[in-house]
């Protein structure tokens, strides 16, 4: 066996015993607004989505969509998902922004004990009856934006510019910048990108433990190492288009990394009050959510035909390890999907080149995938530059040709 797909095997063992034992993601790390703006979500959409931390089917429930079905192969996630709609349902708007929005509470237990438990599945109050103190505020993650295994490396690398490479004050400037224009200033002056770049960051981003604690298989690292720098190379583009691209002062994906909470005008759209009163009124029913793959939940046929998909980075899981898997993964998409259907998804890489040896039976006969879509490159890729995340190498919309 060569040595590459030696290295590939043992990195997608370790990320699945990472994947399969702990929760991996508190908040999902896809911009919702440029979902919402591909997707164009109507009154008789039903919506398809991958959970991840679950902040996102609730931003989808705020849209005109009729159903959100958010399904995760991984329990935890699930679990997380079950928290947060307890959570709104029982609480009040303060208590639950104290444990999304600051990420923590002195009264955590108390609200667990009295509001959210009973309203959860056996397995999600197994599961948080052991993971409480996420919202303690206690130990050196000291907020719930720093949990699961993601955010014990955001916390690391936060750490390490913040207290060893001496860029506090630096990227405290940057956060305060009342314009993107002299934050780009101030990102030059303080030269961040020299700065960080040392050894230390190298030799930190080369281990395949630290990528699988992140949530990337050694199929979605063969992705990133298509651009130039390798692993090293993507993440200081990441960390340079999100302090160059996008105001940090209204950016709640990096302000959660960075200072660890949100802040009422810079925080996730479902913890606002008044869409916090629209959930309550009615639109958390319009949520379904289980744990399965995305294969398993279509060809159970629990919900209606879906109209639109959103399915993550999750290709690059499958695209470069299990092609037989993503193929039926499609045939289902295609067996479930409503005459029109739009799917979403995004990589780490500027090509998604394994589409093009994917081939989906239809029909009974095999076809190539490429040629059953109508991608919407335009679009894709002016949305793809107002992304918030800035860490994705590209972001794709396509249309089903479901009729044959």
């Amino acid at each position: 066996m060569p040595r590459v797909e030696r290295q590939l095997r043992a990195h997608s063992r370790m990320f699945s015993a990472v994947h399969s034992h702990h929760l991996v993601y508190v908040t999902c790390w896809e911009d919702p607004a440029v979902d919402r703006a591909a997707l164009d979500l109507m009154s008789d959409d039903h919506v398809l989505t991958i959970t991840s931390g679950g902040c996102n089917a609730l931003d989808l429930l705020l849209t005109a969509a009729r159903t959100v079905s958010a399904v995760d192969i991984n329990p935890m996630q699930t679990a997380l998902m079950e928290f947060r709609v307890a959570a709104i349902r029982g609480l009040d708007d303060a208590a639950v922004f104290a444990l999304f929005g600051a990420g923590h509470s002195t009264r955590a237990a108390e609200m667990y004990r009295d509001v959210i438990r009973d309203a959860l599945s056996p397995s999600a109050r197994r599961y948080w009856d052991r993971h409480l103190d996420y919202f303690s505020g206690r130990g050196w993650r000291n907020s719930f934006l720093y949990r699961g295994s993601a955010g014990v490396v955001h916390k690391v690398l936060r750490d390490y510019a913040f207290q060893v490479r001496g860029l506090a004050p630096a990227i405290e400037e940057l956060i305060a910048a009342p314009t993107l224009e002299e934050q780009r200033e101030l990102y030059r002056q303080h030269q961040i990108r020299e700065r960080f770049m040392t050894p230390v960051l190298r030799w930190l981003l080369s281990r395949d433990m630290l990528l699988a604690l992140l949530g990337i298989p050694g199929s979605q690292r063969r992705e990133m190492e298509q651009n130039r720098g390798g692993t090293v190379g993507y993440a200081l583009d990441v960390i340079e288009a999100a302090f160059t691209r996008v105001h940090l002062r209204t950016n709640y994906f990096w302000r959660g990394v960075l200072e660890g909470h949100y802040s009422p005008d810079c925080c996730p759209e479902y913890l606002k009050p008044e869409n916090l009163e629209r959930l309550r009124g009615g639109l958390l029913d319009k949520l379904h959510f289980e744990t399965a793959s995305i294969t398993k939940f279509l060809l159970s046929g629990k919900s209606p035909a879906i109209s639109k998909f959103i399915l993550l980075d999750h290709m690059d899981w499958l695209g470069n390890h299990d092609l037989a898997e993503l193929s039926e993964e499609w045939g289902a998409i295609f067996n479930r999907a409503k005459p029109g259907a739009r799917v979403i998804f995004r990589s780490a890489g500027h090509e998604v080149s394994y589409l093009q040896a994917l081939q989906v039976r239809i029909a009974g006969r095999n076809r190539p995938l490429t040629s059953l879509l109508t991608f919407e490159r335009e679009l894709a890729t002016r949305l793809h530059a107002t992304d918030r995340t800035c860490i994705y190498g590209s972001f794709h919309i396509a249309d089903l040709h479901t009729e044959h």
